[in-house]
């Protein structure tokens, strides 16, 4: 499997996973799809975040058939994620796994994650919980186990989640994916993923666009003449961070993946480390029980 275009971080599977792939929330229709993956491939993107709630499984698969020859490349030159939607999670986790295999009609999918640690339709102190996280967890390591997922990981999973997955897993997650940026650098998830050797990856490194006006990280990108989001994107980056920029705007993918040419100083890194407040601008896991 060969990522060449794209920098990329070794998944304790021994697959290689790129830093770099485009995230596809609130990516929807065929239309929409084609074009940005379109772009992405020609900006050297290898690798595509796709899940059972964006409803666009089927026509992220159906784009990636269609242009991967265009660009003179097959199934094993690009990584593909998706997610088990939290109204499968417990016993209907299996069902959902293999539905997004079908939507996607591949083979095998990269990587699988569970998306939520949470039940849709349960309460999130609900005790119910942790048995169906654990029930999802061990369909995903059969799935794993027939080369139908290479990788299985978690996505919003709190140190207290992380934990507990680890007592009793038989297959370690691979990766676990959170909301990550200058204001919500979480150390204690960061510290526990290279304890367990899991790779720890960023989703919403802009801060749903709100981190493009702060002042401290405009005055970074001033002085070295980069956009924001470039910025934002080689601050993770720079630490090992996988990063999935979304963006439908075929103009932007290519800017969003000018990331590997350039080195933010280490004054510049602690700044916008320093930004750090615990902040999210995404959903919160903490009170799943």
């Amino acid at each position: 499997m060969s990522f060449s275009s794209s920098p990329s971080v070794a998944l304790n599977t021994g697959l290689q996973m790129p830093l770099l792939g485009l995230g596809t929330y609130k990516l929807c229709g065929p239309e929409d799809v084609y074009r940005a993956v379109d772009a992405a491939l020609a900006a050297g993107y290898r690798a595509f975040d796709s899940a059972a709630v964006y409803h666009n499984e089927a026509d992220l698969g159906k784009a990636l058939r269609e242009l991967l020859p265009k660009y003179g490349l097959t199934r094993g030159d690009v990584f593909i994620t998706s997610k088990l939607g939290p109204k499968d999670q417990g016993e209907k986790a299996m069902e959902g796994a293999l539905h997004s295999l079908s939507q996607l009609n591949l083979e095998y999918i990269d990587l699988y994650l569970i998306h939520w640690p949470g039940t849709q339709g349960l309460p999130v102190a609900d005790q119910r919980n942790p048995g169906n996280r654990a029930q999802s967890w061990a369909s995903l390591e059969e799935l794993h186990g027939q080369g139908k997922l290479k990788a299985i990981g978690v996505s919003n999973y709190t140190p207290a989640h992380m934990r507990a997955l680890m007592q009793t897993c038989k297959v370690p997650p691979a990766v676990l994916q959170v909301e990550f940026h200058p204001r919500l650098c979480q150390p204690e998830l960061r510290s526990l993923c290279k304890e367990y050797g899991v790779c720890f990856q960023a989703y919403s490194s802009l801060g749903k666009g709100e981190l493009l006006t702060d002042p401290v990280i405009l005055e970074v990108a001033k002085s070295c003449e980069r956009t924001p989001a470039q910025v934002l994107l080689r601050w993770a980056v720079q630490q090992g961070v996988p990063v999935l920029p979304k963006s439908s705007d075929p103009e932007r993918i290519p800017r969003n993946a000018e990331v590997f040419d350039f080195t933010l100083s280490e004054t510049d890194m602690d700044r916008l480390s320093a930004l750090d407040r615990g902040h999210r601008f995404c959903w919160d896991p903490s009170e799943v029980a």
